[in-house]
């Protein structure tokens, strides 16, 4: 039956900022990263395999990195002091893409700016859970979910503008994603206020074997699910190299970016809402099928139009999913733990991601973006029969059914 909100309940004001926050720096990285690709591809001259494995690297990297901050925010029992590193972290790397001369510059631009988004991720998400109550924490994940897509869609819009406005410039348009970074940070530090420690809270490593052992086998069953996910869907840079194989002007293909989080920023919240009362068994499989039909109308495209409904139906895939996977990882965790519950999730993902990702360059290489495609499908029909063999509960990870 579905869960009922006590009356008059509202997320708090810091929930709302903290995805403002958000919303500012994916429009500070997306106006860089829905160009990125075209100007290592065409003013730097690298392969589709260096993209495929320097966007796996580099999405690994922030994945990873959440395991140090998850743990560490537990220990310290402050969420906002790292996330504000994260933040800064990141804004700094954004001037580094306009100055790059080679891909060893833009790699290391590239590796700073995930490596923020790594240290400010596991917090952040902790810190979203710490604030909403359990009932709403769907709710919760989708509004911010849904906030920072309305920055990573647009990002690319105003990336689009300003290349047609000035000549496909890529570096003005790098230059002027700094600005958007840099608000990000100062508005996390003037209007996000974290809640109070508990009264004789004791710092206490989350690595000792007695706290890891409080993480339940039905948590690590859920690790192994979003294992699954990031296997059948690779990095959003293939997106645009397929917008532009299609046919798409140079300009243009930032729009590539738009359409997809314009899709996830208006699903994202009515589903995370939806996902505190329904089976996530049920829209995690729905997930999975869009994604699916993504892959399909991909692979099977002749022109950009078609690119753009795949591109859509992508987009409708991350927000059936992510913010539901997020709140099933709070759900999950005791909240002495929900930082580092995040981070091992989002490392074991962020390898995923980076296997997939070098696996779908090499496939793009050698065998062109359709096979690339119908192996993305062929993995995320894999990943659904699993989930026909695992139990979801609302308020708890997965578990194999008996």
């Amino acid at each position: 039956m579905a869960s009922r909100h006590p009356p008059n309940s509202r997320l708090s004001a810091s929930i709302w900022v903290l995805g403002l926050v958000s919303m500012l720096m994916d429009i500070s990285s997306e106006m860089i990263h829905s160009l990125l690709p075209l100007f290592m591809v065409g003013a730097l001259g690298a392969s589709g395999l260096a993209v495929g494995i320097l966007e796996g690297l580099a999405e690994a990297t922030a994945l990873g990195v959440k395991v140090f901050s998850g743990i560490l925010s537990d220990y310290l029992g402050k969420r906002k002091l790292l996330a504000v590193i994260g933040y800064g972290l990141a804004a700094f790397s954004k001037p580094l893409f306009a100055i790059a001369g080679s891909m060893a510059m833009v790699t290391t631009a590239r590796l700073l700016d995930r490596a923020g988004k790594g240290i400010r991720g596991a917090p952040r998400d902790a810190l979203v859970a710490d604030l909403a109550p359990q009932a709403m924490r769907g709710e919760a994940f989708g509004l911010r979910q849904s906030l920072d897509t309305v920055g990573a869609c647009a990002g690319p819009l105003l990336a689009a503008g300003l290349m047609l406005l000035w000549a496909n410039d890529f570096r003005s348009v790098f230059w002027v994603a700094v600005v958007p970074g840099v608000l990000a940070t100062l508005l996390l530090m003037a209007g996000v206020r974290e809640p109070n420690a508990a009264p004789g809270r004791k710092r206490v490593n989350p690595l000792r074997r007695e706290q890891l052992r409080l993480l339940e086998s039905s948590y690590w069953w859920l690790v192994g699910l979003g294992v699954m996910f990031m296997l059948a869907r690779f990095s959003e840079a293939f997106l645009v190299l397929r917008a532009q194989e299609r046919g798409m002007g140079l300009a243009q293909v930032p729009l590539v970016m738009a359409a997809m989080s314009l899709v996830y920023a208006l699903s994202a919240y009515p589903f995370g809402k939806l996902s505190d009362r329904v089976s996530p068994r049920f829209l995690l499989a729905c997930g999975l099928l869009v994604l699916v039909a993504a892959d399909a109308v991909l692979a099977v495209a002749q022109g950009w139009h078609s690119v753009i409904s795949g591109v859509c139906l992508w987009g409708l895939h991350m927000g059936m999913t992510q913010g539901l996977l997020s709140a099933m990882v709070a759900n999950a965790a005791p909240a002495q733990l929900r930082g580092t519950a995040f981070g091992l999730f989002n490392l074991a993902s962020g390898v995923a991601l980076l296997v997939s990702s070098a696996l779908a360059g090499f496939l793009w290489d050698r065998y062109g973006p359709a096979f690339t495609f119908g192996a993305g499908a062929a993995f995320a029909v894999l990943t659904l029969g699993i989930l026909a063999f695992v139990r979801v509960d609302r308020h708890d990870a997965p578990q194999l059914k008996a």
